[in-house]
């Protein structure tokens, strides 16, 4: 099977499904940071998913101006939105869409949960690190196309939050969350359980 995995620099994904034997690529406008430059297309995603090359893409739109966490800077004064913020997020739901109208058969989606104002059509599912064998926790949505749902593989009963939550309002004395995760790239990065689900349970999917 030939795969993209859009929107990977880490290459977590591409491997997993190249362990399982597949042909599979990451793509992203920067360099891979996964030691295998091999399996990476450095360039436009959207391009490569119009190609006509893949039998299934796997994809990791950009969510800095979609996800729900970013609602502090959407709307910085109650009730009233951000033209600028909007705007970007505007085009990042384009992005969005022609990946999800891309001409493959099997596609999948991935993204944190969103902002309501964004408009993304309703996820296929919902899932956890937690779930897949690996001690944390990050509620991440799924778009599926031609794709089964992923089955859990590995449920555990405990687990930290792995993304720092209201960080800003922790100024102010609100309840917050510290997190695991550093960074942006750490934050984005799938987790080895997860990709591994996609490549053994996708696969084969038919």
């Amino acid at each position: 099977m030939k795969v993209l995995i859009a929107c990977e620099e880490s290459q977590v994904v591409c491997k997993a499904f190249r362990n399982m034997g597949h042909e599979a690529y990451s793509c992203d406008i920067q360099d891979c940071s996964g030691s295998k430059p091999e399996w990476h297309i450095k360039g436009d995603a959207v391009e490569q998913a119009y190609s006509g090359k893949w039998d299934l893409m796997i994809a990791h739109p950009p969510c800095t101006y979609l996800s729900k966490a970013g609602a502090r800077w959407m709307y910085p004064t109650a009730g009233v939105i951000s033209e600028k913020r909007f705007a970007l997020a505007v085009k990042a739901r384009e992005f969005f869409d022609l990946l999800w109208k891309a001409p493959i058969d099997k596609i999948c989606l991935e993204n944190p949960t969103p902002l309501k104002v964004c408009g993304l059509p309703k996820e296929t599912q919902v899932i956890q690190p937690y779930q897949f064998g690996d001690p944390y926790s990050k509620r991440t949505l799924l778009w599926l196309k031609g794709l089964n749902k992923l089955e859990p593989t590995d449920v555990l009963d405990e687990y930290s939050v792995y993304l720092p939550s209201n960080t800003g309002g922790a100024k102010r004395g609100h309840k917050a969350t510290r997190g695991v995760a550093k960074n942006a790239k750490e934050a984005s990065k799938t987790f080895q359980g997860i990709a591994d689900a996609m490549a053994k349970q996708w696969g084969c999917d038919t």
